[in-house]
């Protein structure tokens, strides 16, 4: 269960899921295509065995789910939005910047989406946090319209998190058939701007077949974690930020980057009797099978094979964490120190847990705040400018051929 890791298989992991799912997602969001809300329907009562006659959930629903959810978890679902909007707001960038540059200014203008639809996903457990992390960045942006589809039977908490944190409508579909439904509009689901939201394999492919017709934010699948540690961290800390990686599911994917081959040691033993004492044994179990550990000289050959791996989650427990900071390049998310366990990420310190996987945090970010905005370069030059910038402007225009560029200068300064 617990042995040494390639990297390469890390790498490899899930590269094959997508293109094998492709065909079937194809279908589905053709269905969706040619015959909207009738498709659902019937996707619906195929894939979640529920059948439905309405996809809103009407407000009568949502204040019953209020009724059922205790004061205390509602607390905690007021407290994670504060803290989620707090850090978010600090993200935001002001509207309009312009600075001057002689007589001119130049500079540029963010502007919320006007519309978008989040993904929550459902099934075996409800993901209320989800609805948060996705709904209260796009709220802070200033986005107009913002819809929601999760799985039927939708549990009462996902309602209420998606309710508190300012969800338009809501809408009972999930899996492939609620991206195609948001992504290019049906009877009832409006068809938005942009999609966000982590999902299984089925949920990634149809963001990938989509993504000429709709925006969407990245691919984010099953959860991952590497933990780069040396010799003080305490194996305790380890093994338990990697059991929690590893209940996620089945296709989750844990590493341990340490240049102490006993540190690896003592973790795989805790790892081990942990899961065996667990009444998630087997999905534990299950995940653990491509997750190990990689024995590196030094703690700088650790990050770089971190950067390597570019995961979801980066727990860095080392004897001074932040020197190792400027090295990591590729991590979703950063954990320092012996005292910031990813589930306070996942919850309730205020920062996004979307995150990218499957190595996409190479070239992505997180989910936050500009991922619902967009910007515009803004320009405004004086004469004296016009002036100035015109000689080259007229012969690059001219040397490529486009004359009525190059007049478009002439005209005004022959006024």
């Amino acid at each position: 269960m617990w042995q040494a890791l390639s990297i390469e298989s890390w790498k490899a992991r899930g590269t094959s899921d997508l293109s094998d799912v492709f065909p079937i997602v194809s279908d589905i969001i053709e269905q969706v295509r040619f015959e909207g809300d009738a498709a659902i329907l019937r996707l619906t009562a195929r894939f979640d065995k529920v059948e439905l006659s309405d996809l809103r959930v009407s407000r009568a629903e949502i204040d019953e789910a209020y009724s059922k959810v205790e004061p205390d978890l509602l607390d905690a679902f007021k407290f994670a939005r504060s803290r989620i909007e707090s850090y978010h707001r600090k993200q935001r960038p002001d509207d309009i910047t312009l600075f001057k540059e002689g007589g001119s200014s130049l500079g540029w203008k963010y502007s919320p989406l006007s519309s978008v639809g989040i993904y929550v996903p459902g099934g075996k457990a409800s993901y209320p946090s989800t609805a948060l992390m996705c709904t209260v960045p796009a709220k802070v942006a200033g986005v107009r319209t913002i819809v929601a589809c999760t799985p039927p039977p939708v549990h009462p908490l996902t309602l209420v998190a998606l309710d508190m944190a300012g969800v338009d409508r809501i809408f009972k579909c999930g899996g492939a058939q609620a991206i195609a439904a948001m992504g290019l509009g049906t009877e009832s689901v409006p068809k938005v701007l942009k999609v966000v939201g982590p999902g299984n394999v089925y949920v990634t492919a149809a963001k990938v077949l989509l993504r000429q017709e709709v925006e969407m934010d990245f691919p984010a699948g099953p959860s991952e974690i590497a933990v780069l540690a040396d010799s003080t961290a305490m194996a305790e800390n380890v093994a338990a930020d990697i059991l929690a990686q590893a209940e996620h599911g089945p296709d989750s994917a844990c590493a341990l980057v340490t240049d102490d081959p006993g540190l690896a040691e003592r973790v795989g033993s805790i790892i081990q009797e942990t899961a065996e004492r667990s009444g998630r044994r087997d999905l534990i179990l299950s995940s653990l099978k491509g997750s190990g550990y990689v024995i590196v000289k030094d703690m700088r050959e650790g990050a770089a094979t971190c950067n390597d791996l570019a995961p979801e989650h980066l727990s860095i427990q080392t004897a001074d964490p932040l020197t190792l900071l400027p090295l990591i390049e590729t991590a979703g998310a950063i954990f320092l120190g012996d005292h910031s366990p990813v589930a306070c990420g996942d919850y309730t310190t205020g920062t996004d847990h979307v995150l990218p996987t499957g190595g996409n945090a190479s070239v992505h970010s997180g989910l936050d705040v500009l991922h619902f905005m967009k910007r515009s370069s803004v320009q405004m030059l004086d004469r004296e400018t016009l002036s100035m910038l015109a000689p080259a402007t007229v012969k690059l225009a001219e040397t490529e051929g486009l004359n009525a560029h190059a007049d478009s200068v002439r005209v005004r300064l022959k006024k």
